[in-house]
């Protein structure tokens, strides 16, 4: 049995997002597929997710001169804490579902903040002498959705504009993930006429790449 993070960054649901949409086609069709494994939602947007603060930094730097954790202060405790969570959650599933709307050629800031709270040296990666930084989570897959309104995928004109499927990348690479796939539901606003078809287009990649994700 597998467990699977289906992590979404949008405070819209499939009544109103593309991206979202798509997603619970997805989910639907994988847990079709695979009964016995477990599909965790993560919504950002009603998770505690802590950004990384004075407290955070100091925590760690208390933390690696060899305070234990019991001295520290109390937010630093609550929020390290929180961190040690979430990113424990993250290095126990084996597959990442992760769904975002394009925000100013990005996606929304609540996928930032959970993508630092899983970036922790020893836990995701590490740093190793005459190697350098080494990804540890080399057994597991990660797929992104992504909608926006105009065309922003690898080969479109304005491909070097979009941030947040080349940065979601970046990171499963660092990381060590080594597959990373990506569904683009996009060009609504830029090609309206179009938008029936785009809309299952995307839902028929969806339910296609769920029967061997």
């Amino acid at each position: 049995m597998a467990t699977v993070l289906y992590i979404t960054a949008n405070p819209q649901d499939e009544e109103k997002s593309y991206s979202m949409l798509v997603g619970k086609e997805f989910v639907q069709a994988y847990r079709s597929a695979n009964p016995s494994d477990e599909v965790i939602h993560l919504d950002l947007y009603k998770m505690e997710i802590p950004q990384l603060d004075q407290d955070i930094f100091s925590g760690w730097g208390k933390l690696n001169a060899g305070i234990s954790f019991e001295k520290l202060t109390r937010p630093e405790k609550m929020k390290l804490g929180r961190l040690g969570e979430l990113v424990d959650q993250f290095v126990a599933a084996d597959k990442y579902i992760f769904v975002t709307p394009v925000w100013n050629y990005s996606y929304p800031p609540v996928m930032k903040s959970y993508i630092d709270s899983i970036c922790i040296a020893g836990k995701t990666f590490k740093y190793l002498p005459d190697i350098g930084r080494v990804g540890l989570l080399n057994d597991k897959k990660a797929l992104h959705i992504q909608a926006s309104g105009s065309f922003l995928s690898p080969g479109s004109d304005d491909a070097d504009l979009e941030m947040g499927h080349r940065h979601l990348k970046a990171i499963m690479e660092f990381l060590g993930v080594p597959s990373f796939e990506g569904i683009f539901i996009e060009g609504m606003a830029a090609a309206p006429e179009q938008e029936p078809a785009i809309k299952e287009k995307a839902l028929q990649q969806a339910r296609e790449i769920a029967l061997r994700f």
